[in-house]
């Protein structure tokens, strides 16, 4: 087969149009140049050209204007600015252009990104989620019924890498549910999710292909001494004297991966994604896991799950997300 055309939309780091009220991590969701540069070299593997689309605003700017070029298929991995259907920006302006996608669709981005509906999603499929309770004020957190006994968790309601979340975000009473609550609503100008925490260690997994899917080797996370919270989570934020301390929890045994893995791909169906998709879990005390969210865009860094997963299986991280790509394509009737 001939190669293909396909497009690349994405937002680059250093490009988030900055406002006045933003939160400091507001652009943690961006890419770096590096995940761009593997995309590209990626499909080239695969025999395609890549082309650089840009963010969903240029797409729309390239539409408008009648410049878009010919594709024959574009992998969107944007993930807009604002408002909590920001990730489906992209797919919807392609297929409102008849261009297919890889990845998932602009309803499952949605409803993923939203942690409070994408809870009841994979819970009706059976997958274990923290009990959840939303609060749109400081003032409610003061009578509110509680979710789960303290301590809770607190997040926004529709952001994901961890945005929104640092050591302030696990709270052991209503004082500083009400604090966090309110950091939450004015400074990320969304609900906020309280949920019970887990205490437990925390995992991801990588969901990857169609018909079936598959999930990848579970990798786990380091989380923060004193607070449980994921490393990744509170080292953007200033540390004590001392710097951050991390620690690995627990033991990631073969049937503890086994039903990680198992929950991960009913969460990826419950939610309908399709292609490659990241499914985050946590224990409680007693060791049974939770699932946390699912992002349907993860990243392609390769400093990220990819890059990791790559360099266990032994081989360069553009060629695993050649193969995960090739799957998508195939969906698509495209290769």
């Amino acid at each position: 087969m001939k190669g293909l055309r396909i497009g690349l939309v994405y937002d680059l780091l250093g490009t988030w149009p900055a406002g006045a009220h933003d939160p400091p991590d507001a652009d943690v969701e961006f890419e770096p140049e590096a995940t761009i540069e593997l995309l590209e070299r990626a499909l080239l593997q695969l025999g395609h050209q890549p082309l650089r689309l840009g963010s969903p605003h240029e797409l729309l700017a390239r539409i408008g204007k009648g410049e878009l070029p010919p594709l024959d298929a574009a992998l969107n991995i944007a993930e807009g600015t604002r408002g909590r259907d920001r990730e489906a920006w992209a797919p919807v302006l392609l297929q409102m252009q008849g261009i297919p996608s890889l990845g998932s669709d602009a309803l499952t981005l949605s409803a993923s990104l939203d942690k409070a509906w994408a809870a009841t999603l994979v819970r009706a499929a059976g997958v274990p989620t923290p009990a959840q309770a939303i609060l749109r004020s400081a003032a409610a957190a003061e009578s509110v019924e509680l979710p789960a006994p303290f301590p809770l968790f607190v997040k926004p309601r529709c952001e994901g890498t961890a945005k929104g979340i640092g050591p302030s975000s696990r709270v052991e009473d209503r004082l500083a549910l009400a604090r966090e609550v309110e950091r939450v609503t004015l400074r990320y100008h969304q609900p906020a999710l309280v949920e019970a925490f887990l205490p437990g260690p925390e995992f991801t997994v990588t969901v990857v292909g169609n018909d079936p899917p598959r999930a990848l080797p579970v990798l786990q996370r380091a989380l923060e001494v004193e607070t449980g919270i994921g490393l990744h989570a509170v080292e953007r934020h200033p540390a004590a004297p001392g710097g951050w301390r991390h620690e690995i929890r627990g033991e990631l045994d073969a049937p503890l991966e086994a039903e990680l893995s198992q929950l991960a791909l009913r969460a990826y169906a419950a939610l309908e994604c399709l292609d490659f998709a990241r499914a985050d879990f946590k224990l409680d005390l007693k060791g049974r896991p939770y699932f946390l969210e699912m992002n349907p865009l993860p990243t392609f860094d390769p400093e990220g799950s990819f890059g990791i997963l790559a360099e266990l299986a032994g081989r360069p991280a553009h060629e695993l997300v050649a193969e995960v790509l090739l799957g998508g394509l195939r969906r698509l009737g495209l290769s």
